[in-house]
């Protein structure tokens, strides 16, 4: 009877996984366990089984407003009812104005601020490369080692996180340059010992030095946390050093914010951690509450630096995604939700960092409101990454109804919807505190992992 109920448990998911292989084509897809959804609410995820899950992901944290939430919902049906859309590459309307408004509003920096948008992270940030190569007359892009920032050319030219983003269909766009991210809890080239922000900043001196000229360096690109990369922290005064930098040389420095940004570190932009003031800022993944949209936020001059139709998309801005980002924003602004990440960031911490301590598997915990990095390692002296053992975990979770996914191999990544409830953090750490306890009892042995992640 047992077999039979866990059989049915997961049977409309089995057919619809067994049907998509046949039809969904690999490179579109990281695969971990073999979720269906069906539906979700806040925080909630049912399959097409109707099996429940505390969803610790929030779709690569374009939910922070969660699933199906009735404001954003509401705005959609609102918008669609009038018209579905009309190209602002021609034409006016109301809510793309509105949104424009809002994020100049919203987003860091003491200047007079201009917006573009588009369709994903990946054109937000291609768009940096245009307007940074425009406005300074400068060729050179340089960004990190192990950065994400999207899937199309230019976007692709800035990452170095996966050989599959670069093996068979280069070369890469020319004129980029990649630096050591400063990494608080490993150093470079595999030490184990975070390195100083001066050790951080001298390959990149050495390449001003010997092959890349600082005053032909468009724009320097960072992530604040690194996120696919391990939600990499900063070691402290290395941004505020590279701005210095920068600022000697007249390089623009841009911060791609489409995963931390919008309330998942506790604030409308990462950014506010630091004291740096970025040029230029990308938006995405959450903004307009998973809908197709992306926006660059920066400095007048440099976004008026081109003409159209240097960055302009069709279906770009279209209404019903520009009423879900100003309901999103709204829905962050009426339920306090930047308060919310930061109060549930410290709550979950509380318990996450005796983990440190408890568990050999468990070499750091980090992070900045709800977006919380957990590496599993398989030695702590040496910090050697355990991904096989990380990946048990998300497995061993998914079986007890959590959601979470493994990035850069090991590093498990906590990133609820803001909207999660405290009763959710406590059955999302019991099972993620039932799953580690099991990897050092070896009882996630069996789990087969073959396949999975990164």
């Amino acid at each position: 009877m047992g077999g039979m109920i866990f059989m049915d448990r997961m049977e409309k998911a089995t057919q619809l996984i067994n049907e998509d292989s046949q039809y969904f084509a690999k490179p579109g897809r990281i695969k971990y366990y073999p979720l269906a959804i069906s539906h979700g609410y806040g925080a909630t995820l049912v399959d097409m089984d109707g099996n429940t899950y505390i969803d610790l992901l929030a779709s690569a944290s374009s939910q922070n407003v969660g699933h199906a939430p009735q404001p954003v919902s509401d705005a959609i049906k609102s918008q669609v009812d009038k018209f579905i859309h009309y190209t602002p590459a021609y034409m006016y309307h109301e809510p793309l104005v509105k949104l424009a408004k809002k994020l100049c509003e919203i987003a860091p920096g003491n200047y007079e601020k201009r917006v573009l948008f588009g369709l994903s992270g990946s054109d937000a940030n291609d768009g940096i490369v245009k307007l940074a190569r425009a406005y300074t007359g400068r060729p050179y892009i340089i960004s990190f080692v192990n950065a994400y920032h999207g899937s199309t050319y230019g976007s692709l030219s800035m990452s170095a996180i996966s050989l599959n983003m670069r093996k068979k269909y280069g070369p890469m766009l020319p004129g980029f340059y990649h630096i050591p991210f400063p990494d608080s809890y490993r150093g470079m080239f595999g030490s184990p010992n975070a390195n100083t922000v001066d050790e951080y900043l001298a390959p990149l001196k050495e390449m001003f030095e010997k092959y890349v000229p600082a005053d032909e360096v468009a724009c320097i690109v960072i992530e604040t946390i690194q996120g696919d990369g391990g939600l990499l922290e900063p070691v402290d005064g290395y941004f505020e050093a590279l701005q210095d930098l920068c600022k000697t040389h007249g390089i623009l420095l841009a911060v791609d914010d489409i995963q931390q940004g919008l309330g998942r570190t506790g604030e409308w932009s990462s950014v506010s951690h630091y004291h740096i003031e970025p040029d230029l800022i990308t938006f995405g993944k959450s903004l307009a509450g998973g809908l197709p949209m992306s926006a660059i936020i920066g400095r007048a001059e440099i976004m008026d630096t081109l003409e159209a139709p240097a960055h302009l998309f069709t279906t770009g801005a279209n209404p019903v995604s520009c009423e879900a980002a100003l309901a999103t924003i709204g829905m962050i602004e009426d339920g306090h939700l930047l308060q919310a990440s930061t109060e549930k960031g410290e709550y979950v911490r509380k318990r996450m960092d005796t983990w440190i301590e408890r568990f050999e598997a468990v070499g750091d915990v980090r992070g900045k409101g709800l977006s919380i990095g957990i590496d599993i390692v398989a030695d702590k002296d040496s910090k050697t990454r355990d991904a096989e053992a990380a990946l048990k975990v998300c497995n061993r979770c998914f079986d007890n109804g959590v959601v979470i996914i493994a990035v850069a191999g090991n590093v498990l990544r906590f990133q609820p919807p803001l909207v999660i409830t405290y009763n959710q953090l406590d059955t999302a750490l019991n099972v993620l505190e039932s799953a580690i306890e099991d990897l050092a009892s070896g009882k996630l042995d069996n789990y087969d992992i073959a396949g999975q992640g990164w």
